[in-house]
């Protein structure tokens, strides 16, 4: 695969991050200003059709993704890792570890999708479509999944960095990737540390939501409701997630 990921650090700890639908790999905000690049060593990827991956065509799929992240390791020499998704990114970093079990250390899933993917009725997938070709929906989804309770500039720009850097058929494809692809019963009963954040102002992938999947999922899954925060926490408390999501994994090797 082309050498398009962001490399952040230095340090042993290796970790793979996964955005969410309406990220890339040079979306995660302010999130980067507060991690530790001295102990850990961050690989940001782009799905194809994201970032400085579009125009390369499919498939669009969470087994590509998966795919797609194990040769990226293999590119960086990185024999084990661990992963962090958000959203989408979530169900992709689930995937990676039913395929590599052996690989994987630790997962972080920051208001994640779970491996049963999400349910939606007509109404909801109506809505979630619409955002393919229309910046003031993708705005309406951002704004739903954080409490409606955030500044329109900041949606206004999310909505157009999603749109800016990402190819619309892939977009279109991975809505149908991540909420209809169903692999729950690969992942289940697997005993590595799982850190699971979830958002005190989601109301989609919120604690419940999360309690439900991925803490029934993985015997040694541990929950965290990130205060202030809905479903994009990289944006709206990123020092506190770095801090949640360091201390976590420096337990883990």
């Amino acid at each position: 695969m082309p050498n398009t990921a962001q490399i952040i650090g230095s340090g042993p700890n290796k970790v793979i991050c996964l955005n969410g639908w309406f990220g890339h790999a040079r979306g995660w905000g302010p999130l980067l200003h507060s991690l530790d690049t001295r102990h850990f060593s961050y690989a940001f990827m782009d799905y194809r059709g994201y970032g400085a991956r579009r125009g390369s065509g499919g498939p669009y799929t969470m087994a590509q993704i998966a795919h797609d992240t194990l040769e990226l390791a293999a590119h960086l020499g990185w024999p084990r890792f661990s992963l962090v998704g958000h959203s989408m990114g979530g169900s992709a970093i689930q995937h990676v570890l039913a395929d590599a079990p052996e690989r994987v250390q630790a997962l972080v899933g920051i208001t994640p999708v779970p491996a049963s993917g999400v349910p939606f009725d007509e109404a909801g997938w109506a809505f979630f479509s619409g955002a393919v070709n229309d910046a003031a929906i993708r705005k309406g989804i951002i704004d739903l999944t954080t409490g409606s309770r955030l500044t329109d500039v900041w949606l206004e720009a999310m909505a157009r960095n999603s749109l800016a850097h990402s190819d619309l058929d892939a977009f279109e494809a991975y809505l149908t990737a991540w909420a209809k692809t169903d692999f729950a019963e690969r992942i289940q009963g697997r005993a590595l540390p799982v850190l699971v954040v979830a958002g005190e102002h989601d109301p989609a992938l919120g604690a419940e939501t999360c309690k439900a999947t991925w803490l029934k999922h993985y015997p040694n899954a541990r929950l965290e409701v990130m205060a202030n925060a809905g479903h994009y926490p990289m944006d709206e408390t990123p020092v506190a997630l770095a801090t949640l999501m360091e201390t976590f994994l420096r337990g883990v090797v």
